[in-house]
């Protein structure tokens, strides 16, 4: 039984707040706490405990939210200060109900950037959560104080959202697990949409198996331990060409040395091609992604007042999208719909892809604070491998691949509704990564 296990969730609970009240002056990772609440469920959870009852894997792990998940009597800001008047949810988040009903503590709500729409971190209005392996550093986004509470221990669990990575770029960035289901199996009930067709709602944690285990709660699914998929057993496609494109030398090292790992312990590793698809829909999106374009119909209602105090970045990119008629984007996402079909197809001879899940470690924050251009490109290369499981309707895991100063993950990626695959792939992966 491991140390954690002989302490109460109460005294584990109230070592966390205690942290979190010594530098509640400077705090970047939580937006909000729920102090009382959550002595409360450590309390009911110690009590089972006693019991010798459990409801699950989840009882008692103290979980942060991202901060576009309702709690009844508050409003949801999803990072924004345009949304502090906004009528306070009715009820909890349907995902949040279920962690609650698991046993689950939930201690607060994390930072985030703007309407999640950024992918680096940086929110204009709160101060940016710095790493956790190096707080001058991008945390990533947009679930950057997710990121950093798994990663810092200030959480056991995380829940973030994620419609272009941003659960699997943050993960990366700060070291840990972070998993991106298929994109229809968790409710998004009482979750701030970005793009409804693409967000996922999933989990960062330190272990896949606790990934695993929030994802099934989450799903509304009967957690079971997770059975490791062998190795020996995976096909793994690489798919090597512009995913592979400016990757930093660490990275590419890593990424190397991880697949040679998993190559020895008996994988099948051959390379693929999915170029031609992801051409195709970067075609198609030439009048902007699904999410700016989606994301401008939720949010045409301030976008016409150029006063309103929402990041510049999300007000600029929005406001373009605006311009483009209803009838364009059902035909683009009809494309989509086609394409993703064609690469669920192309995907069948494999059991995953493998890629790294960003091409780079996290830059430094003063780096892309005011360098537009600079910012522009970290961003872009932050987003573009994680982004594809999105547009095209896959699951993916990102795992922390071993001898790196700055964080890097390994991604693998299965087709639509291979979710228990992935996971149970990567709970082999892991093990072999951490011998390394």
């Amino acid at each position: 039984m491991s140390h954690a296990a002989n302490v109460s969730v109460r005294d584990r609970l109230e070592q966390i707040l205690s942290r979190l009240n010594n530098r509640r002056h400077e705090e970047k990772a939580f937006v909000r706490l729920y102090e009382e609440r959550a002595r409360s469920e450590a309390d009911a959870a110690d009590h089972r405990r006693r019991a010798g009852d459990s409801l699950g894997p989840l009882d008692g792990k103290i979980v942060s939210i991202k901060d576009l998940l309702d709690i009844a009597g508050e409003p949801t800001l999803a990072g924004s200060i345009i949304r502090r008047d906004a009528p306070p949810a009715q009820k909890d988040a349907l995902v949040v109900q279920r962690l609650r009903a698991a046993g689950a503590v939930i201690i607060g709500k994390t930072h985030m950037t703007e309407f999640a729409f950024t992918a680096v971190g940086l929110n204009p209005h709160y101060p940016v959560p710095g790493n956790a392996t190096d707080e001058s550093l991008i945390p990533g986004g947009s679930s950057s104080g997710a990121g950093v509470s798994a990663a810092e221990g200030t959480c056991d669990i995380a829940i973030g959202s994620d419609t272009g990575g941003s659960i699997r770029i943050p993960a990366a960035l700060n070291g840990i697990v972070g998993f991106k289901p298929t994109a229809n199996r968790i409710p998004l009930d009482g979750a701030f949409p970005l793009s409804p067709v693409l967000d996922s709602l999933g989990p960062l944690a330190r272990t896949a198996a606790d990934c695993a285990a929030t994802d099934a709660v989450m799903a509304g699914e009967q957690p079971r331990p997770l059975v490791a998929r062998p190795v020996a057993d995976l096909r793994i496609g690489i798919p090597r060409g512009r995913l592979f494109e400016d990757l930093s030398p660490e990275v590419a090292d890593a990424f190397a040395a991880s697949l040679d790992r998993l190559a020895k312990a008996g994988a099948k590793i051959v390379d693929c091609t999915i170029d031609d698809l992801i051409e195709k829909l970067g075609q198609a999106t030439r009048i902007g992604s699904i999410a700016g374009l989606e994301a401008s119909r939720i949010h045409a209602g301030w976008l016409g007042d150029a006063a309103v105090p929402v990041d510049e970045r999300v007000k600029f990119s929005l406001r373009r999208r605006l311009l483009v008629p209803d009838a364009t984007i059902s035909a683009l996402l009809q494309t989509r719909h086609a394409l993703a079909a064609a690469m669920d197809e192309r995907l069948s001879p494999y059991d995953l892809i493998a890629l790294p899940t960003t091409p780079i470690a996290a830059v430094s924050i003063a780096s892309v604070d005011t360098d537009a251009a600079e910012y522009d490109r970290v961003e872009s290369l932050l987003l573009r491998n994680c982004q594809v499981a999105n547009q095209f309707d896959l699951a993916a895991i990102t795992l922390p691949m071993p001898g790196l100063v700055r964080p890097a993950g390994l991604m693998l990626v299965g087709r639509n509704g291979t979710d228990a695959t992935v996971l149970a792939s990567a709970l082999s992966a892991e093990a072999l990564l951490q011998e390394a």
